[in-house]
């Protein structure tokens, strides 16, 4: 059941998703657009309660459950810098709006743009671990010790960031040398003079 749950959930998100998006510049219904992007994490919020009602109905704790809570805090962690991402690519395709930006690659603007990451990592993460510890201590479910391995798994996952924000704090990485940097990204490359004849 928790599978189809997901599934549905996951199908929902996205649909939301373009629909909020279709409404705000096809339809130009801003309003309406909004409360079908609130319902992002609404959704996700839903299947965290019926996964917490199906463990306390008695069905033994699985992976699926953990994955289940993984969606609430992905959507509260990531969620917003998803709708920028999708709203801008949105704007440009359908609305005339400016192209993205490429994520920014050297200097400051990259550690900016890594420090951003972890942080919705972090959050995401800390989310994730503490709506399965919710199920764990609330719900009495037969097998819930699966839940261990998704703290050693998200913990990693938060070294992992940090130790890649805090890299590319101590060692940015250069730009070429003949690029012109505009907030970690390549604008231009400068032309070289040219010797006199």
């Amino acid at each position: 059941m928790i599978v189809t749950l997901i599934v549905a959930a996951e199908i929902a998100f996205w649909l939301l998703l373009a629909l909020g998006l279709a409404t705000r510049y096809l339809l130009r219904l801003r309003r309406v657009s909004t409360v079908l992007l609130v319902g992002l994490p609404v959704t996700d919020l839903v299947l965290f309660l019926l996964t917490f009602l199906d463990l306390r109905g008695g069905a033994t704790a699985s992976w699926t459950h953990a994955l289940a809570a993984s969606y609430l805090g992905f959507s509260v962690g990531y969620g917003p810098s998803v709708v920028r991402w999708a709203d801008a690519r949105f704007l440009h395709r359908f609305a005339g709006g400016p192209k993205p930006l490429p994520a920014p690659k050297y200097g400051r603007g990259r550690s900016r743009y890594e420090w951003a990451v972890c942080r919705r990592t972090l959050v995401s993460v800390a989310i994730t671990l503490t709506l399965i510890t919710v199920l764990r201590l609330f719900t009495d479910a037969p097998g819930s010790a699966v839940f261990d391995q998704w703290y050693w798994k998200l913990g990693i996952a938060a070294v992992v960031n940090t130790a890649i924000a805090v890299s590319y704090t101590l060692w940015p990485k250069q730009p070429p040398a003949d690029a012109i940097v505009e907030d970690g990204r390549i604008v231009g490359r400068r032309i070289p003079e040219r010797a006199d004849r």
